[in-house]
Parts: structure tokens; sequence; C-alpha cells
């Protein structure tokens, strides 16, 4: 029998603080190939556990097993691996950038490069994505210019968005790209918004959109459920359970629901979770969730789960919070290093490929960030006019800013 005596505030506690063992005995892992694939118009109510349990595809041994397996080719796959081997090296290159202060700013993707770089590729032209910042494998996986994306990053006088935006959100209308927003959680409930109109405009274009596990706590997430469900909306409902949001683990923001996924079941919305260092898996969820939304059988969320090895941003130590070795204990593991294992269990790729193609996607990034820094870094060479924050913005510009224009001198 419950006490009846004072009242106590629970404050929930993640598991091993730092100089702790780390644990992940609370992750149940399910057999690769375990979790079946229902039909597209599959009723929501029949599929309960799918938001409990986790989607996989690759087993200990790196063979692809069970309903979800067999979408892409070996050709896709070798894509697939140097798109997340690229974006890894990016973020090595840009990270020690920021070190150098080449830059004020960087993010990292460590650990989580499979979840956007394999999701891309269930997308098609004229899909909308409404990203986070830790995203840019939608970029990379789609061939968006790492140069422009380096411009970007340092502000200099060939970023694309003149220095208005902190470095690392990108922009591309012509990638999918939507521009990314400081603000967590906005960009959700634009997504479904984007979805709607598509819908009642009868356009054939779908919405993908994107948030962290922390960032569900905000009350957009849930209001966009809310308008996804009730108008079925076209579009796919992303969640990347990384573990951790900057500082607070995912416990904080999960509350007593028991997994992300299970959010969506309240509000009648199929729900699944996947193994988000899986390439294959990820790839194969996105590409059912994309075919309901293209089908007008409305929104499906998707539970990611992975872990961010590295520092939320270069701003942040993590060995404040966690752990120093928690992500050497991760068990789902590496997802380049698991799609690697998978490509030489089938014979197409090998060690020694791969430790070729690690220097040749090196010098390719290395080239590029030469370029991009022949354009200026934060401190160093060309930067954006000061004319440009005062265009592009109205069609006639008004009175008081052409005076500012003005007493600026540009």
């Amino acid at each position: 029998m419950a006490d009846a005596g004072m009242l106590r505030f629970h404050v929930p506690e993640p598991e091993v603080r730092p100089g702790g063992t780390p644990d992940f005995s609370n992750v149940p892992i399910p057999k690769a190939g375990s979790v079946p694939r229902p039909d597209i118009d599959v009723d929501p109510r029949t599929i309960r556990e799918h938001a409990f349990s986790i989607i996989r595809v690759l087993n200990r041994n790196g063979e692809a097993v069970g309903p979800w397996a067999g979408l892409l080719s070996s050709d896709e796959l070798l894509a697939g691996l140097r798109h997340m081997m690229t974006l890894r090296t990016f973020d090595a290159r840009m990270q020690m950038a920021q070190r150098q202060g080449k830059t004020s700013f960087y993010m990292q993707h460590l650990g989580e490069e499979a979840v956007a770089c394999a999701f891309r590729k269930a997308l098609a032209p004229g899909d909308m994505n409404f990203p986070t910042y830790r995203q840019a494998g939608l970029l990379i996986a789609d061939g968006y210019p790492m140069v422009t994306m380096m411009n970007q990053i340092y502000s200099n006088e060939a970023d694309p968005l003149k220095g208005r935006q902190l470095p690392i959100m990108y922009s591309s209308k012509e990638h999918g790209f939507f521009s990314i927003s400081g603000n967590l959680a906005t960009q959700y409930i634009q997504a479904v918004g984007w979805a709607m109109a598509s819908a009642i405009s009868n356009d054939s274009k779908i919405a993908a959109a994107w948030i962290g596990d922390g960032s569900t706590a905000e009350s957009d997430f849930h209001s966009a459920l809310v308008f996804a469900s009730t108008y079925k909306a076209p579009v796919v409902l992303n969640v990347v359970n990384n573990q951790w949001a900057i500082s607070t683990f995912q416990g904080i923001a999960r509350g007593g629901s028991g997994t992300f996924a299970a959010r969506g079941l309240g509000f009648g919305i199929p729900s699944l979770r996947v193994d988000g260092n899986d390439y294959l898996a990820v790839h194969a969820v996105a590409k059912w969730a994309a075919e309901r939304a293209r089908s007008n059988l409305g929104p499906t969320l998707v539970e990611y789960v992975t872990y961010r090895a590295g520092a939320h941003s270069s701003s942040d130590d993590p060995s404040a919070y966690r752990p120093k070795t928690e992500s050497d204990a991760w068990p789902l593991g590496d997802p380049i290093v698991r799609l690697k294992n998978h490509l030489i269990g089938l014979g197409v790729w090998s060690d020694e490929r791969h430790a070729q193609a690690e220097a040749e996607i090196l010098d390719t990034v290395i080239t590029a960030q030469k370029e991009a820094e022949s354009h200026g870094t934060l401190h160093a060479g060309g930067k954006p006019s000061t004319r440009d924050m005062f265009e592009g913005l109205y069609a006639e510009m008004p009175p008081h800013l052409r005076r500012q224009r003005q007493q600026a001198g540009v």
C-alpha cells in the first residue's frame, strides 16, 4: 500500500554517473530479423509492439536477415558506406577547424551517421526534410557540395546564407533541406504544416520531420502529432534517440512512456523503433514510412535507437555527465564498421579497399577544405558584405532599413 504521508518529488536518474561502469542492460536488443514487416496499410493498433521492440537487419555476424532485408543492392550499400565515411571525415576536419579558431562552433554526428545517410536514400526528389543540427548526412548522401557546407561553417564570402545562420545550420531547397532552426522542436510542426500543404495542393511530395530525444519534451512535438494524426499528413515523424540531450539523459524527456515511439500510439499513429546503427534497417523502415505517406495513409513515427558518441557540440564536455567509456559499451556498435563487415561478407569489399577509401575520402575532404578556406574563415579572409544583412527580406525595402543601410555606408 502506498505511503499516505509526506509527498516526495521524483527526478529520474541515469543508470551510471561519471566514473561509474557503463550499463546498457536496460536496453533489450531483439534478435536481428525477428520483428515482422507489416503491410503499409496496417491498422496501427495491430502493431503496437513495434513501438517497444527494435527492428534490426544486420546480425552479429554481419549478415542481413529477416523480412526487412533485401531492399538495397551491393552498389547502393557501397555508396551508403562512402557517404557515412565521408560524413565522419568531414566531421573530424571541421571539429579540428573549430579548435583552430577557424569557426566559432561545430556539432559532430559521430556514431549516428547511418540515420540521416540511409534515410535520404528512401526519399524522392522534391521531398522536404525539416532537420535538426545533426542531420548533415541528408546533404552528404544527396551530393550537396562539401565546399558549400564548409563556406557556411566558416561564414566566409562564399557562404550561401551570407553569415545569417550559426555554423552547421545549413539550408538548401534544391536538396530538400529546410533551414535549420536553433529554436528546438519548431521544425516538427513546420514539417507537418508543409506536408498538409502538399496534400491540399494535390502534390506528390512528402515531408520528414526530425527531432532529438530531449526536444520531444517541447510542446511543438505534441502539437505536430495532433495535426499529423487528425489530418493524416503525408509526413515521416523521426525521433533520433541518441540517449543524451545536451547534458541530461533520455529519461528526463521520455517520462513514463517507456519509449519515444510509444508517444505515437495515443495519437493512432503507426510507431516503430529501429536500430539506428544499422544502415539497412534504417533504410528499410524509412522506405516503409515514406511509402505509407505517399499512399495517403498518413504519418508514421519512427524512433532511431542510437548513441551520441561525441560531445553534444564543440562547446560541450560530456565527461561531466556520463562515463568516458560509455560509447565503447554501446551494444549496437559502430554503423560504419557494421556495414563494412556486411559488405566484406558479401565479397564486394575488403579491409584493404576500406583503408584505400579512407585515404581517398580524406584527400577529397582536405581539398574541399582548402578551397573553402581560400574564401575566408572566421578571423581571416573574405567575409559576407555588410550590405547583405539588409537584402533578401523585403521585395521593396522599407524606409527605416534604407536609412540604416545609408548610415552603415553600404
